[in-house]
């Protein structure tokens, strides 16, 4: 009751304090504040001299004593300044604000051990708001390994330091007394996996005796957020599959059979029959399917989602398939009908571009099983598409959708249909475990037979001439040429060549070659117009904003030229880089840099050029930028937030979190037994404290 408790009732917070602490930091009980974990320790027992003081240290501990205050400036630039000394040499201590504090508390002459960063000015070092404290003979510090907890400058600004945040959590110990904090796992749980107590764990991260015992505190408080993430998601798993009964699929038919004997352009790759199987056998099941499909750009998704579709269409039911964008949707349409060909199946468009006369006539065969497989954009989850007998919905590039959208599909029919979400952003398993924790995945890790590695240069801008030879000789060739930039116009906080000026620089430096545009600003026509005369090889040189980062296929185009590669992540290259080497010519990636890179930068720009592997690229841009920033998961986030817990980093225990879940899951399917009551009541506790986690479905 204490730890859940409004945080203003502890001692040393009320109503003011309480605010700050919610708005800046999200602590409105004193079970938040003992998860608000320090982020550093400062060794309390070792003491420097003004003498041995260098300009890279970090925080030092001095002992001597004040022998002069001084005041400078009026009004809000007043600031006072002390003279310290231990005998050795003298430093300065300043204070900006506070200054009648520290008037009134400190006294000449008098014995102080002084703590704080040293800052060098001119040929003397400075201290600025020191910690103070009076040095009563050569005691033991109380506190060997000082805790420092984050603040903001909000809290800064109001005199909310580190040491109070310090002081609180000791005043919450203190409340809890003897009892210390209740835990949240069973006893018998907590020794299989080697953990200490809460309480213990807790102790020793905020106060540490000494180094030595924060590794198991770590390990205590990691393992717990992780194994309460994963057991969400995988009880989440666990109860759609018994409450949602799927349609059953029971035979693999006529139109699957005349496809893969008549139709199919290519022998499938042992990793695409591998995943048809899988999928054939959750769709067979009598179970709901929720299966993501996992693929480099290339590897022959759209191929596997048609087959699936044409075992939905053999049991007598309809299928779509749902892409973010008109391009992408107009080329799927355009795909499958060419590898339909002759089959006797009816295959509808529906976009926003869809004219009034041909949407009312599709939305009615919709809706008397005429059409067998609708293909489009959001327009199919729109109330006015109803389907006949909906069973089986495909996503293309799921994260591009917002989960309200993806949930619509499963309205689409008195029974959810099977869902299949395909990516061609590979996701690292780490972080696969926690998005989509909840669906079974599969994996196309293997490109079609004929496909030749795409080479990927690094230039400089001084290399220009060496970029346009390059080009000409391919453009010679008959290939075509996409040129990327970030911007679409000028900016002035920015040095970074823009679209127009680099659209014009082209027309000047190739002019016996036809040059287009594509970006986001134009009209949804201008656009089509552009990709159309890309497509049909009329525009030999496509220059374009990210617009064509995903789905676009010209096999014909062999050069990716990426302007200001730098300000890219690496899985947007990763993307854009895939939008060639999709013939069977050799082609290229050209990533274009300043001379002048940030360490990040550089390290990005070399595993480009050494890999091209997407999940190895992808588990490099999560230890680059962190999950919060991967592209293509920042919609989706994490179900719980993670304190101290790194999904990069704690990548072993996770794994370990992740089976200790399942066994959980699985020895407690119901949720009554009682070895495994405080798990419950612990999980159904965090779930309360945060918003609900809407599975990718």
């Amino acid at each position: 009751m204490i730890l859940d408790q409004d945080i203003k009732y502890l001692k040393g917070v009320g109503p003011a304090r309480a605010k700050t602490l919610a708005e800046e930091l999200e602590i409105r009980t004193p079970g938040d504040l003992l998860r608000h974990y320090p982020y550093k320790y400062i060794d309390r027992t070792t003491f420097y001299s003004i003498r041995q003081l260098q300009e890279d240290m970090s925080y030092v501990q001095l002992r001597g004593q004040i022998i002069d205050f001084e005041t400078e400036g009026e009004g809000r630039r007043r600031r006072l300044k002390a003279t310290f000394t231990d005998g050795t040499g003298y430093l300065e201590l300043v204070w900006f604000n506070g200054i009648k504090y520290v008037e009134k508390t400190y006294k000449l002459h008098t014995t102080y051990i002084i703590l704080g960063k040293p800052t060098l000015f001119g040929r003397k070092f400075s201290i600025a708001h020191p910690e103070i404290e009076e040095a009563k003979g050569e005691q033991t510090p109380s506190q060997p390994m000082q805790p420092h907890y984050h603040t903001t400058e909000k809290m800064k600004r109001s005199g909310f330091t580190s040491k109070l945040l310090g002081e609180l959590v000791k005043g919450v110990f203190e409340m809890l007394g003897a009892q210390g904090v209740p835990e949240t796992l069973p006893e018998h749980f907590t020794k299989h996996h080697q953990l200490i107590s809460l309480d213990a764990a807790l102790h020793a991260i905020h106060f540490p005796h000494s180094a030595e015992v924060l590794p198991a505190a770590h390990r205590r408080l990691k393992f717990e957020e992780l194994f309460f993430l994963q057991l969400d998601i995988l009880r989440y798993a666990h109860n759609r599959r018994m409450k949602h009964a799927g349609f059953p699929f029971a035979k693999v038919g006529e139109c699957f059979h005349e496809f893969f004997h008549h139709h199919l352009p290519f022998s499938l790759t042992e990793a695409q029959k591998r995943v048809i199987r899988e999928i054939r056998h959750d769709m067979g099941s009598g179970r709901q399917m929720n299966r993501l499909l996992q693929g480099d750009v290339g590897s022959g998704k759209t191929m596997v989602a048609l087959m699936c579709c044409l075992i939905a269409i053999d049991n007598s039911f309809q299928a779509c398939l749902m892409a973010p964008t008109e391009i992408l949707a107009e080329q799927h349409y355009a795909t499958v009908r060419s590898l339909l060909g002759d089959m006797n199946l009816r295959i509808a468009l529906l976009t926003g571009s869809t004219t009034t006369a041909e949407r009312t006539k599709t939305l009615r065969a919709i809706e008397s099983g005429e059409i067998h497989l609708l293909i489009g954009t959001h327009a199919l989850i729109e109330p006015t598409v109803r389907f006949h007998n909906l069973g089986l919905a495909i996503i293309d590039e799921q994260h591009r959708f917002g989960v309200k959208q993806r949930a619509k599909l499963w309205n689409k029919n008195t029974r959810p249909p099977h869902i299949l979400v395909m990516t061609a952003t590979p996701i690292p398993r780490t972080l696969a475990m926690t998005l989509y924790g909840d669906l079974d995945v599969s994996v196309i890790d293997e490109l079609p037979p004929g496909r030749k590695p795409i080479k990927t240069i690094h230039y400089y801008h001084r290399d220009q001439p060496r970029l346009i030879d390059g080009l000409r000789d391919q453009l010679a060739q008959g290939r075509q040429a996409y040129i990327v930039y970030p911007l679409i116009e000028e900016s002035e906080k920015s040095d970074l060549q823009d679209l127009e000026a680099g659209y014009e620089q082209f027309q000047k430096l190739l002019p016996e070659y036809t040059i287009g545009k594509v970006h986001g600003k134009m009209r949804p026509a201008e656009k089509e117009s552009a990709m159309q005369a890309f497509n049909e090889g009329r525009t030999r040189i496509l220059v374009s904003t990210t617009v064509i980062e995903v789905g676009v296929n010209v096999p014909n185009a062999t050069v990716m030229v990426v302007m200001e590669a730098h300000r890219f992540g690496l899985a947007q290259l990763h993307q854009l880089r895939g939008r060639v080497g999709r013939g069977a010519e050799r082609s290229y990636c050209v990533l274009v840099t300043k001379m002048e890179l940030s360490q990040t930068s550089r390290r990005r720009i070399a595993i480009m050029t050494e890999s091209t592997d997407g999940f190895e690229i992808a588990e490099e841009d999560l230890k680059l930028r962190g999950p919060g920033d991967l592209e293509g998961t920042q919609q989706s986030g994490l179900p719980f937030q993670l304190h101290i817990a790194n999904i990069t980093r704690d990548a072993d225990l996770m794994a370990e979190a992740r089976q200790a879940a399942a066994d959980v899951v699985a020895s407690d399917p119901d949720d009554t037994h009682p070895a495994y009551a405080a798990i419950r009541q612990q999980l159904s506790k965090i779930k309360k404290e945060r918003t609900n986690f809407s599975a990718i479905s």
